[in-house]
């Protein structure tokens, strides 16, 4: 039996703060002083962003110069994300006069450089102008705008939105194999569409016939489901869509011991190389990572013999708001940003889920998660996953940020042991137990992409799944808690429940303990 690495989470990203810089004369002569220079190589711009996280652990585009992120734009098919205000917490769009004229200031900049000097139609620059958040996305060919631009105040952000940082790793240590890869090295997209036939050592059966994954007594879930299932809480789970053709993750949705309640099926993904296209590719899942999520969470207490669920009375609400899980292109980008933006105004979500990342932070996205955080509503994401040297790098984006709760996956020796692809560090919150330390092919069970079919999932993917359940559960038992009530008491029942631990947050969860 093989682990399916390709259904690991395989992106690592850092927090992006917002900050303003003291306004400068425009220099006319910046073309110029472009020609004198040498537009940097991807090699290079890749190397300041291994530098800048190998010694601070994180990367900031603002935090670089005019030349670097105009040479990133022409590997970026010149996208340019622009956040905007009056402070890093002026995020929300109110339409606030002040707030309107930086983005006005910062609109006639673009429209005056970009027009004379390579004759452009004005209307073709602004690509998306967010109606919710304060940010823009816009058409830029020339260094002297960048320039300028990286002189405003009230540019909270400034970014190449569609740079990949995803140069080919030529060495064992490389930065791009420990971030970027998913667990093959031969890609880092986190998808996969494997069949797994599963050992009689790895699960259990209850009733009316499902099969419970080994991992969920290290927690207490099964004890758990004496008192809680998720009912009544919405479980969102924005990842890559789910699958068309699993039938206990559509129709057959309240199979067996899971009853009265709902799905729903939502997409914000422009499937498309082209910036301006705005129509959507659907609800399906084109990678089968967000089907391996939902199921983690969510899937029913079935009579088929089929992998169960940790909160399989809960409510569940997917997003195919990415490709992949990686975070690297501006269609990812923008596809999470509104499904966050869409749940946020959502009364049914009450936790949000997210296996997914990037290298570095995206700021729309930080954005959008702050927009959801405001609304009491519960974040979990990956702390991240890569093949080699996983201890290397510390905990992703967006995990890193401050709203959202960070978990990771180890193994079940007797000791800490994270998996041999999770990452631990400071931000950690909580660890699932998820891998066998003594065949660590083993992972979790899960229903497959295919009807009637199993596979298995690893990684701090399967723990962001599988911590999001356990809420649910906690939420469910108490339905009029709010947020950091719940959070306060899955921290209390947590192996460390006061003193963290420096590299697994709060420790293993267990939700036995949490629904009392």
């Amino acid at each position: 039996m093989k682990i399916n690495y390709l259904k690991i989470l395989g992106a690592m990203a850092v927090m992006s703060l917002a900050s303003c810089s003291t306004n400068e004369e425009f220099n006319p002569n910046a073309t110029e002083e472009l020609a004198q220079q040498k537009l940097l190589t991807q090699k290079q711009i890749n190397n300041i962003i291994k530098t800048s996280l190998a010694q601070k652990g994180d990367f900031f585009w603002k935090d670089t110069d005019a030349l670097t992120i105009y040479s990133a734009l022409t590997y970026s098919d010149y996208i340019l994300t622009i956040g905007y205000g009056t402070s890093s917490a002026d995020y929300a769009r109110t339409n606030a006069r002040a707030t309107q004229d930086i983005k006005e200031n910062i609109l006639s900049i673009i429209k005056t450089s970009e027009s004379s000097t390579n004759s452009r139609n004005v209307n073709d620059l602004l690509i998306h102008d967010d109606a919710t958040l304060n940010f823009i996305d816009v058409k830029v060919k020339d260094y002297a705008t960048v320039k300028k631009l990286m002189s405003m105040k009230g540019i909270r952000y400034i970014e190449p939105s569609n740079y990949k940082f995803t140069e080919v790793a030529t060495t064992s240590n490389s930065i791009l194999e420990q971030v970027q890869s998913s667990g093959s090295s031969s890609s880092g997209s986190g998808c996969g569409y494997d069949i797994a036939t599963l050992n009689a050592t790895e699960y259990t059966v209850t009733t009316p016939n499902a099969k419970v994954p080994w991992n969920f007594s290290k927690h207490g879930i099964t004890s758990a489901w004496a008192n809680s299932t998720g009912r009544g809480v919405g479980i969102a789970i924005v990842d890559t869509g789910l699958s068309p053709e699993q039938s206990l993750l559509n129709a057959d949705f309240n199979n067996g011991a899971s009853t009265g309640r709902t799905l729903s099926k939502n997409g914000t993904f422009v499937n498309s190389d082209s910036s301006t296209d705005t129509v959507t590719d659907g609800v399906n899942d084109g990678c089968g990572h967000g089907t391996s999520m939902a199921a983690v969470a969510a899937s029913p207490r079935n009579d088929r013999g089929l992998p169960v669920g940790v909160a399989y009375n809960s409510n569940l609400i997917t997003y195919r708001a990415t490709g992949d899980v990686v975070l690297d292109s501006y269609r990812d980008q923008r596809g999470v940003t509104n499904a966050l933006k869409a749940i946020a105004n959502r009364t049914d979500v009450k936790i949000v889920s997210m296996s997914i990342g990037h290298a570095f932070s995206v700021g729309s996205i930080s954005d959008a998660i702050k927009t959801v955080y405001s609304k009491g509503k519960l974040i979990i994401s990956a702390a991240g996953t890569s093949t080699s040297f996983t201890t290397w790098y510390g905990v992703i984006f967006p995990a890193n940020m401050a709203e959202v709760v960070a978990a990771t996956g180890i193994t079940d020796a007797s000791t800490y042991q994270a998996c041999d692809v999770c990452h631990t560090g400071s931000e950690v919150d909580f660890t699932i137990i998820m891998q066998r330390s003594a065949n660590k092919d083993i992972t979790v069970p899960v229903l497959s992409y295919y009807n009637g079919q199993t596979d298995f999932v690893g990684g701090s993917s399967v723990a962001t799944a599988m911590t999001s359940g356990i809420a649910a559960l906690v939420w469910a038992k108490n339905p009029t808690w709010t947020r950091d009530q719940v959070l306060a008491k899955m921290k209390a029942s947590s192996q460390f429940p006061t003193t963290r631990n420096s590299k697994f947050g709060h420790g293993i969860l267990y939700a036995n303990v949490a629904v009392q």
